[in-house]
């Protein structure tokens, strides 16, 4: 497994998984059955993200990677019913991520709908990749950036008023702009925190894989529940799905058996996920009424009818 207690040896399992992923065959394949493995999940819209630039090493370009994966998720959009978006990722211990930024945008049409950093954060901070920022906002198209997992809330800070971040991803390192009482409850918010409340700027969290990178020491100290009672606008991701052996549902059920989430609760997160996304604000609101809500309510009725 990738519970190794740090995110430099949780990146090296992608070793393995990269290698057999150098086809366009193999990259078009994989995208489609994740969009299937989305499907029986239950997920009605996902946006996912992947490095161009480790799918190289049989000699692809990164427009047919690229297209390799946007076919793959076509096809499963019309073969499973589910929508998606993809998000491309510059490494930040690269120095090609204006080119990944520039791709991002050249397929913004086609499905691509950001453009993220990843990688390991400590001796690689997001300013360091200044130009690629600077052509995807000057281009008004989107930016997550992974801050504050491994590094402290300098990481976040530079992202949201350096890099123009739109979304964190993680943001485990927030608390520490946090004051907290004897019980762990939130006191005080630093003048960052605080930005990203009112700014309802959307944290990405992952429950297990946090756990696996050694970003949080164990799961019930994880800042998800304090984030969430505070009111900010977080929500559950999977990170990745294969190296933490997990799902969207088993996120999920983790929040429900660790903090005491209800159906409502679980029905908030999916909304703020949905609000949060990259996708136009028209399908925004067409999942979120037509079928994130009315799945709630058809649940909630199924449930009332069994206790009755």
């Amino acid at each position: 497994g990738a519970n190794k207690g740090n995110l430099v040896e949780y990146l090296q399992g992608f070793e393995h998984t990269c290698a057999v992923m150098q086809t366009k065959e193999a990259l078009e394949r994989i995208a489609y059955e994740m969009m299937e493995d989305m499907y029986k999940d239950g997920v009605c819209y996902v946006e996912t993200r992947f490095a161009p630039v480790f799918h190289t090493q049989k000699g692809l370009y990164h427009e047919d990677i690229i297209q390799a994966v946007l076919q793959g998720l076509e096809n499963g959009k019309q073969d499973f019913g589910v929508g998606y978006g993809l998000i491309l990722c510059g490494m930040r211990n690269m120095k090609n991520t204006l080119e990944i930024a520039e791709l991002a945008v050249n397929f913004r049409n086609q499905g691509v709908v950001g453009f993220d950093l990843a990688g390991e954060e400590g001796g690689y901070p997001p300013k360091k990749h200044l130009d690629a920022f600077q052509y995807i906002k000057q281009k008004n198209f989107n930016i997550t950036i992974h801050a504050g997992e491994a590094f402290g809330k300098d990481s976040i800070w530079q992202a949201i008023q350096i890099c123009g971040a739109l979304r964190i991803g993680h943001a485990t390192r927030l608390v520490e702009d946090m004051v907290f009482d004897k019980d762990g409850n939130i006191v005080a918010l630093g003048e960052l925190a605080q930005y990203v409340l009112d700014t309802r700027l959307p944290l990405e969290l992952c429950l297990l894989s946090n756990v696996h990178t050694g970003a949080v020491d164990k799961l019930e100290n994880h800042p998800f529940i304090k984030y969430y009672k505070e009111k900010f606008r977080v929500f559950l991701n999977t990170d990745d799905r294969l190296m933490s052996d997990t799902t969207l549902t088993k996120e999920y059920l983790t929040a429900i058996e660790m903090f005491g989430l209800n159906l409502d609760d679980v029905e908030k997160l999916n909304i703020n996920a949905m609000k949060s996304s990259f996708s136009p604000y028209k399908t925004r609101l067409h999942y979120i009424y037509n079928v994130i809500k009315p799945g709630y309510q058809k649940m909630r009725e199924k449930l009332l009818s069994l206790k009755v």
